[in-house]
């Protein structure tokens, strides 16, 4: 009689960009010691002009600082988490977060063309019309109508109905009044 094979568990194979937190200082070490195990690795660098008693240099500095992002399947994550300098990954609702490629390719388009570039927050204000970029309700557009630490309220125009909704901050992009 032959033995039936055993449901194997469904094994990921496909590779996601995500986010880690490395130790202050070390997102360029952290990014070449990955690289050196053979693990797709992007540490966005940053061309900043310094001044030096004696002339001016451009230096490159990460442009988030502690962050580096990996290209991994799920089953490497943990030689990830085992390299020097990683603390651990960047989570989202319980899970890693998932940066899209296209993200990726635009941090690097943008980094290739301009130096000097700074990273800031949105600035969200009350009555400001914006756009749903990730859940159920993308692409939808509302206003906010009330600002929290890190939700935001906002109302959805729909069908004559006015739909309340907090959403992440960074779930909203600014959308431009009609």
């Amino acid at each position: 009689m032959t033995e039936m094979a055993k449901p194997s568990k469904k094994v990921s194979v496909s590779r996601k960009w995500l986010a880690i937190y490395s130790r202050p200082r070390w997102e360029k070490k952290v990014n070449q010691l990955l690289l050196e195990k053979g693990i797709e690795s992007y540490c966005p660098l940053n061309k900043v002009r310094r001044k030096w008693s004696d002339r001016m240099k451009v230096v490159e500095e990460p442009l988030f600082k502690s962050y580096v992002f990996v290209k991994v399947k799920d089953e490497d994550r943990t030689e990830v988490r085992m390299t020097p300098g990683v603390i651990n990954f960047v989570y989202w609702e319980g899970q890693p977060a998932v940066i899209k490629e296209k993200e990726i390719n635009a941090i690097r388009r943008f980094l290739n063309e301009y130096e000097n570039v700074e990273v800031q927050p949105m600035d969200l204000r009350v009555h400001q019309r914006v756009k749903i970029t990730m859940g159920p309700l993308m692409d939808h557009e509302g206003e906010v109508i009330g600002l929290q630490r890190k939700a935001v309220k906002v109302a959805i125009d729909s069908l004559g109905y006015v739909l309340v909704a907090y959403i992440d901050r960074t779930k909203l992009t600014s959308a431009r009044p009609e």
